[in-house]
């Protein structure tokens, strides 16, 4: 039955629950295998597959760098993409998804071959990249679409991180305790063929859940984007072309700032979640317990995200930031300074969850803000909503990249050996660098660059109103 309210009206309607909850569900599979590659992918390519530490450097860097490449082409691709009955963006949801989920799987799986083992894993990690990104681009442009009252999509997009981040948890879950479970025996031990057939059994449990999400995810897709499809074909505002749009979305500069410090501050988290398990296995030497240290970071993470939610909303998205994100940084230097207890590590892992939480929630919160003042400072140019979250994107992947390959590079240079029980002392400090040191440089540069993001609340107060005007005209 159609509705006899207008597109505008439509879009101006409180959301129901259900609705947030199916946009919401969008965001696990991102989230599921992200955690799983972010937090083992390392580690596995290092002590399961046994590869140099100087080529697993060149498969996280290339990697990551080739995501970040693919998504403002993918964005761009979006933006020309006609629609269609099942909508614009749904088309590519459907066809990344199985072929995504064949090359995560291969992803895990030990080759029977020693010479071209590292082209196997660069080739599949490049594919399930790309793939991904064909799913996640489109989705997470949906944000603009499905309401425009400001406090309607943060409320979805508080949804959206709490199911992202509970898709962080089944992620950390189910590869941890698969890793776990294959318990890699040292270098002078008989084999490693247990481990690798746990990592293949326990993957396939992962690539079900991943592929039962997706196509929860088809029909709330369908129903935002034929609203979108409505509004977008009553519209009246002058389309302009994508170098031009792009040109306008670099120079705008609360999105610059924006994205500039959060590249910071995401960067920093990236150090630590690429090399926290390395850093709990061989430095803090709890080996049985670091996969459930993981898992507590991320439980922690999924509860506190309501948390922040109503703290945005009652002390305003800036102070958030300055709260949420420095919150992380005494537990990010007591972890290092303490002696090894595992119960002082769990303490300190419930407690750096809640800032996880933030660095989840705050840039996808703030995104349509920006977006929205682009929109009243360019009332005639509009669709270029996949072009702004595309690049936030792309800038976020190229540092995962970059902190990902260096961080591995500096492991090798400090005499990182696959396999043993016990690193160096030289190996262990480097941990600590990477763990404490460098996040924590991060997250003071990525503060003072957000001392100049402009849009405070009474900015975003008049935007709100003159975009109400400009949908009355």
């Amino acid at each position: 039955k159609s509705s006899p309210l207008s597109p505008q009206q439509e879009r101006k309607r409180a959301l129901t629950v259900w609705s947030k909850v199916c946009f919401a569900i969008g965001g696990a599979p991102y989230q599921i295998t992200g955690s799983a590659l972010g937090f083992f992918l390392q580690i596995f390519l290092l002590d399961v597959a046994l590869l140099d530490p100087l080529n697993a450097s060149v498969i996280l860097f290339v990697g990551r760098a080739w995501d970040a490449v693919t998504d403002p082409t993918v964005g761009f691709l979006v933006s020309r993409t006609p629609w269609t009955r099942h909508g614009r963006m749904m088309p590519w949801i459907l066809i990344s998804t199985t072929p995504a989920v064949l090359c995560y799987f291969l992803i895990w799986v030990v080759p029977p071959i020693e010479q071209g083992k590292m082209w196997w894993y660069l080739l599949f990690y490049c594919l399930f990249q790309t793939l991904q990104t064909c799913f996640h681009v489109p989705y997470s442009a949906l944000t603009m679409f499905i309401s425009t009252e400001q406090k309607e999509r943060d409320s979805a997009t508080a949804y959206r991180m709490t199911v992202e981040v509970l898709g962080t948890v089944v992620g950390t879950a189910i590869q941890g305790q698969i890793v776990g479970m294959a318990n890699i025996p040292c270098i002078n031990s008989t084999s490693l063929t247990n481990s690798s057939h746990h990592s293949m059994h326990g993957n396939n449990s992962q690539i079900l859940l991943d592929s039962k999400v997706f196509n929860e995810v088809r029909g709330a897709v369908v129903i935002i984007e034929q609203k979108t499809f409505h509004i977008s074909s009553t519209s009246t505002q002058k389309h302009v072309s994508f170098r031009r749009g792009l040109r306008l979305v670099m120079s705008h500069g609360p999105y610059v700032k924006l994205v500039l410090a959060f590249l910071f501050t995401s960067l920093a988290f990236m150090l630590m979640e690429g090399n926290f398990a390395l850093f709990i296995k061989y430095t803090l030497g709890f080996r049985e317990d670091f996969q459930n240290i993981l898992l507590v970071i991320m439980l922690s993470a999924t509860l506190t995200i309501p948390m922040w939610q109503w703290f945005l909303c009652r002390f305003g998205k800036k102070t958030a930031v300055y709260i949420g994100i420095t919150w992380a940084v005494p537990f990010m230097i007591v972890v290092v300074c303490v002696n090894s207890n595992l119960f002082v590590s769990y303490i300190v892992s419930v407690a750096a969850g809640a800032s996880v939480a933030a660095a989840f929630l705050l840039p996808w919160s703030m995104l349509p803000d920006v977006v929205d003042d682009f929109k009243v400072q360019n009332p005639t140019s509009q669709g270029h909503e996949a072009i702004f979250y595309s690049f936030y994107v792309f800038f976020t992947k190229f540092a995962s990249g970059v902190s990902l390959g260096v961080s591995t590079l500096a492991l090798s240079f400090a005499g990182y050996v696959p396999g043993v029980c016990v690193q160096s002392d030289s190996v262990n400090l480097t941990l600590k660098m990477l763990v404490s040191a460098a996040p924590v440089s991060l997250i003071a540069l990525g503060l003072l660059v957000f001392k100049t993001y402009p849009i405070n609340e009474e900015r975003r107060q008049y935007n709100n109103k003159q975009l109400q005007l400009l949908l009355l005209q």
